[in-house]
């Protein structure tokens, strides 16, 4: 359970119980389900992470909305776009051991995260993460109803494979880009397991 979860729920817990002392069955019984709720999100399970040094982790829990050739700093390489509903876990994880040699916030936008535009035009966090084959990027992406980017990394730190960076607050995207070469073993559609689930092989 990420900490936070606790004190976003013990209001509408202690309102729902309150509610109910006073015989306002419905009310209460819609606190303590929201209360119920915001624990359940911001739940953050163990994973198994892989051991082999050129498997490339998914960041995040989701569904594969995009597979595209796209450039990143002039590189050729491959953008994976997952979307992240409410009942997802949102947490997010280092898709491959290194150092982060930058975290940069970008305000924008909060289109609806299944949209193409969300992309660029929303806020976001935007990580680079030095390996020992070279530099990838992945992104923490707001929505429409998440509001929130939040990275628990700063520039400099040292991450492992399926190590935990941050966490999105109520749905919505994460973007990963890896460089020419990556070979990609997930398709389009597919649901992911954060820091589990192999996106790719990048020998």
């Amino acid at each position: 359970m990420v900490k936070e979860g606790y004190k976003f729920s013990v209001g509408p817990l202690l309102l729902g119980a309150a509610a109910l002392a006073f015989h306002w069955e419905i009310i209460g019984a819609l606190l303590i389900f929201l209360g119920l709720f915001v624990l359940y999100f911001f739940r953050d399970p163990e994973r198994q992470i892989p051991g082999g040094d050129s498997d490339v982790v998914s960041p995040a829990d989701g569904r594969v909305v995009v597979i595209a050739e796209e450039p990143f700093h002039g590189r050729p390489g491959t953008r994976i776009s997952i979307f992240l509903a409410v009942w997802n876990v949102h947490v997010q994880r280092a898709p491959l051991a290194g150092r982060i040699s930058s975290v940069n916030y970008r305000p924008g936008r909060f289109y609806a995260a299944m949209r193409a535009r969300a992309s660029e035009e929303n806020e976001q966090n935007v990580f680079c993460l030095e390996t020992a084959a070279g530099e990838i990027m992945f992104k923490q992406i707001a929505g429409w109803i998440a509001r929130r980017v939040v990275s628990w990394k700063k520039s400099g730190d040292v991450v492992a494979r399926g190590e935990r960076v941050g966490m999105i607050r109520f749905g919505s995207r994460v973007d990963v880009w890896l460089p020419a070469g990556a070979e990609i073993r997930i398709r389009k559609g597919q649901n992911l397991a954060g820091g589990s689930t192999i996106l790719a092989r990048w020998p």
